[in-house]
């Protein structure tokens, strides 16, 4: 009666199984530490956390203590508890009181504890086994004698008769050990692979919990630099200020509760590999080949799903937009003066595009800013000059946030972009965004998409717009595409990791394209 308080006082009131790594809130109740933090990432976005036992209430994510004590009370516990308790078979002869069976017989189908074992017949046709209770499953179903072989053409456990006389007469088999080690090896081989799984999705959910731990800081970052941007400006602004912070709160709110969700299901995923792996691990520790054989094929558990899906979710998600939210603040460029924040970045002092850079059938205007479709030029081809109507600027970009726009309304084909001065000048790979040297935004054939390393990605509006901007935060390794119409509209952002200097880049498939706005000292974000 101790021993069954006991364990009823080391089950889990989440999962209603013994403990595993137990940690304790502040209210004293103790949970598995996977079932409590599943518990709070679910009531992560209520704001409040409450214990799932008393309801104890705290504004922040409680932090969880590991109980040392009751680990090792769990741990002696499970370490001394007799195996023959827990299979529940007691010995068919102790009628006086139930006595746990220490094996069973087949031929006389019977449990029997260590006294009765003693006495037992030790003649061959006695076979002896673990304790069971469905004794009939070690018996030939059609000559009701012990089963003795595996038939390897049919997958079934036969006897003597079945092998000599039965359906299964000059059939290729195996002794029962025998088959069952074989199984057993290839239940390894699925295990070691189901623990590499296993350890790759455990390290994805504690990446994403890290990429939004990050988040969380850089929004909040960000939310005081357009607090104090706003805290010298008049009454009248004080509506666009919110509307800022909310855009920011949005922003966060929508990748956190995206984040939470990758990894309840990258945890959900990490507890069905974990059963799967328990559950073979059972069958390799048997000793009875027949249960081990006659459990259905588990070839297949080793095609889990690839996870990596999950992070082109998250990247797909996108950082936080601080173009986007500049684009807003940059309404106020006539109304505010003296503001000098970090929402500020340098203007380069100009754009110009490069003359031998560009190709033979662009026309580039005297003052370096429009590239124009026209015949054939009749300039050298060089190492630096681009096959097709394209070109890039002559200055590059390998610090610091930067913006450009374009003037697009007078062509209907155009590519704006960002490349490395190492891409490709011939071929059909010097194509901008055809190479992983160059990110570009196409509009062609009425087609809004955007392309890098071969990759097109069509956007779904067809937005109709004069003017496109490029925003490049270099440090963060981002560059972002916006769309100057009302509102401002991000149409995609890419990050990597930049290693070398970006020159803007141009494709003119018809009309003109012009890079425009002048000199200036300071500009807002975009």
């Amino acid at each position: 009666m101790a021993s069954a308080a006991l364990r009823q006082e080391l089950d889990c009131s989440i999962c209603l199984s013994i403990y595993t790594d137990p940690v304790t809130l502040r209210c004293g109740h103790n949970f598995c530490r996977v079932c409590i933090d599943r518990v709070l990432d679910t009531q992560e976005g209520a704001g409040v956390y409450t214990c799932p036992d008393c309801r104890t209430e705290c504004q922040e994510r409680p932090v969880l203590q590991r109980n040392i004590t009751l680990c090792n009370i769990v741990g002696s516990f499970l370490s001394t508890r007799p195996d023959q308790e827990e299979t529940g078979i007691f010995c068919t002869y102790c009628v006086d009181s139930p006595v746990p069976a220490a094996k069973s017989c087949l031929l006389c189908e019977a449990a029997l504890c260590d006294n009765h074992l003693r006495v037992h017949s030790k003649s061959a046709e006695h076979v002896l086994c673990d304790p069971t209770t469905a004794l009939g499953n070690r018996k030939c179903s059609v000559h009701k004698k012990v089963l003795e072989y595996y038939c390897t053409e049919d997958a079934a456990c036969i006897c003597v008769s079945c092998r000599l006389d039965g359906d299964h007469r000059g059939h290729n088999v195996e002794m029962l050990d025998e088959a069952s080690e074989k199984k057993k090896e290839k239940l390894r081989n699925i295990l070691k692979k189901l623990t590499i799984k296993r350890e790759e999705t455990e390290k994805r959910a504690q990446s994403l919990q890290e990429r939004r731990r990050e988040e969380q800081g850089r929004a909040a970052g960000v939310s005081e630099t357009v607090t104090a941007l706003f805290r010298d400006i008049r009454r009248q602004l004080e509506d666009l200020e919110k509307r800022v912070l909310i855009e920011i709160s949005r922003q966060e709110q929508r990748f956190s509760l995206s984040v939470s969700d990758l990894i309840q299901q990258l945890e959900i995923k990490k507890d069905e590999l974990s059963g799967k792996m328990r559950h073979i691990e059972e069958l390799c520790n048997m000793s009875d080949p027949v249960t081990v054989l006659q459990e259905p094929d588990t070839g297949d558990l080793c095609d889990t799903e690839d996870t990596e899906t999950h992070d082109n979710q998250v990247h797909g998600t996108g950082d936080l937009d601080v173009g986007l939210i500049s684009g807003t603040l940059h309404t106020l460029s006539d109304i505010i003066t003296g503001i000098n924040t970090g929402i500020y970045v340098q203007q380069p002092t100009d754009i110009l595009l490069d003359v031998t850079t560009a190709g033979n059938n662009i026309h580039i205007s005297g003052d370096r800013k429009t590239a124009s479709r026209s015949p054939k030029q009749n300039r050298l081809v060089t190492p630096e000059r681009l096959k097709y109507p394209q070109v890039i600027s002559t200055r590059g970009f390998s610090s610091g946030r930067h913006y450009w726009e374009v003037d697009v309304s007078k062509s209907v084909r155009w590519g704006v972009g960002m490349c490395y001065p190492s891409i490709d000048r011939r071929g059909y790979q010097s194509h901008f965004g055809h190479n992983n040297k160059s990110w570009c935004v196409y509009r062609y054939n009425k087609q809004f998409s955007v392309l890098h390393n071969g990759t097109q990605i069509r956007l779904v509006d067809n937005i109709l717009c004069d003017r496109v901007r490029v925003y490049l935060d270099y440090e963060a390794g981002q560059l972002s595409f916006y769309s100057l119409c009302d509102p401002i509209r991000n149409l995609h952002t890419y990050t990597a990791a930049l290693t070398e200097p970006l020159h803007a880049a141009l494709w003119v498939g018809d009309g003109c394209i012009t890079i425009s706005g002048g000199v200036r000292n300071r500009e807002k974000l975009p």
